[in-house]
């Protein structure tokens, strides 16, 4: 498989001036027109801020499963992906771990006028799911309405399909409801669409009070613990590039090219979802939290997402410390 390499270089300061020092490269494999494109197109305006001794080469994957293999292959250093996913592979021997980028989740969204108004009304209705059968969002949905003595897997006809489909779906009512991806669900909800709940109110109403990453940084440890400064200042710029893209209009109209959309109403709604999704706490108690939901997917998924193994494996989360 071929990726296309885009280098964004520059030299970030630590004191008043720049040192002619050797900036490590930290080769991303990137999806175009993704959030991770925003935030490193942002970084460049940070660049004589941000303490950080690196410079990025972004390499762009056509979709979340390109970028698995690039990282890999050992083709890219880093990808944006799920603590799901890391704890999977590594219980397969490898080294990967996770930094957190975002919380944002993906939605369940009806027409406005649609008599849906909880998951309960879902039954024999017609549901496009993104992400097929593994979907998270779809298995802790099931979670919930287990929790509610409903069996939602066999009370709605299920449609699987890209996101992309799924919206075209609903637009000329071929189903009834979409359970997809935060910002596909946000493009529907610009046009009118409701939303019933999202990852996040899942979570909540299955008990887990915590916020949780639902992406991050995925790396090997090694490479990360061996470039360790570099790697902490990366992750630094990167929120510092997400909190300036969502506090100066300035910064994010530089960006709104990148998000392919014209009008002004879907461009709000894409910055308030993507914003949403800000880590504001990652600790022990979000940790624990997500072995918890580490172990109710294995156990609704009968392991067919999680795999083998049914505890989340230590050295999942990277720390810089």
């Amino acid at each position: 498989m071929k990726f296309n390499a885009i280098v964004i270089g520059f030299c970030l300061c630590v004191s008043a001036f720049c040192h002619a020092t050797e900036k490590t490269v930290i080769r991303i494999g990137v999806q175009a027109n993704g959030t991770l494109e925003w935030e490193l197109a942002a970084l460049q305006d940070y660049a004589q801020t941000a303490q950080a001794d690196f410079k990025i080469e972004s390499h762009l994957v056509a979709n979340p499963e390109a970028g698995k293999i690039a990282l890999q292959s050992g083709a890219v250093d880093m990808i944006v992906a799920d603590w799901i996913w890391v704890s999977r592979v590594r219980n397969a021997e490898t080294d990967f771990s996770f930094y957190p980028y975002s919380t944002t989740s993906g939605a369940l969204v009806v027409p406005a006028d649609s008599p849906i108004r909880s998951i309960k009304d879902l039954k024999g209705k017609r549901l496009g799911i993104a992400g097929g059968e593994l979907d998270k969002n779809w298995l802790l949905l099931q979670a919930l309405a287990q929790k509610e003595h409903m069996d939602l897997n066999a009370s709605v006809e299920k449609v699987y399909a890209a996101p992309p489909l799924i919206n075209e779906q609903i637009k000329q009512k071929r189903i009834d409801a979409a359970l997809t991806y935060w910002h596909f669900a946000a493009r529907l909800e610009a046009s009118g669409y409701r939303q019933i709940i999202d990852g996040k109110g899942i979570l909540t109403a299955l008990g887990v009070q915590e916020t949780l990453p639902n992406l991050g940084y995925v790396f090997k440890q090694s490479w990360a613990d061996s470039h360790k400064q570099a790697v902490s200042n990366f992750f630094n710029a990167s929120k510092q590039a997400k909190s300036g893209l969502c506090s100066s209009d300035a910064a994010w109209q530089k960006i709104i090219p990148l998000t392919q959309v014209s009008d002004v109403p879907t461009q709000n709604k894409l910055r308030q979802r993507y914003c949403e999704g800000h880590v504001e706490h990652w600790g022990d108690p979000e940790k624990l939290a997500a072995s918890r939901i580490y172990n109710l997917l294995s156990h609704v998924s009968k392991q067919q997402l999680t795999g083998q193994s049914e505890l989340l494996l230590p050295g999942v989360f990277w720390s810089a410390e």
